[in-house]
């Protein structure tokens, strides 16, 4: 790891890290997740797949699939991109 010094007004360091200590961390660490996440904004970001559920003819899912069962859901749709992909 690297060291870095920088400058910051005395008071808000002793705000910063009061702050920190009431969240159960430390301020350097604040400092990496906010340097990490300001590096991260420059970086484009992954396209987002919405996954396909197989349906049947009149447009409605195939039987078998229970919305109202996530377990059911993420079946079809592991199912479905398998055979998409083959």
């Amino acid at each position: 790891m690297t060291n870095l010094t920088i400058s910051l007004d005395e008071n808000l360091v002793k705000q910063a890290r009061i702050k920190a200590i009431q969240e159960g961390t430390s301020l350097s660490a604040k400092v990496r997740e906010m340097l990490a996440a300001y590096v991260r904004q420059d970086m484009p970001a992954a396209p987002v797949v919405i996954p396909k559920l197989p349906t049947g003819g009149s447009g409605g899912l195939q039987p078998g699939i229970d919305p109202c069962s996530n377990r059911s859901m993420f079946d079809a749709m592991d199912a479905a991109e398998y055979k998409f992909r083959a």
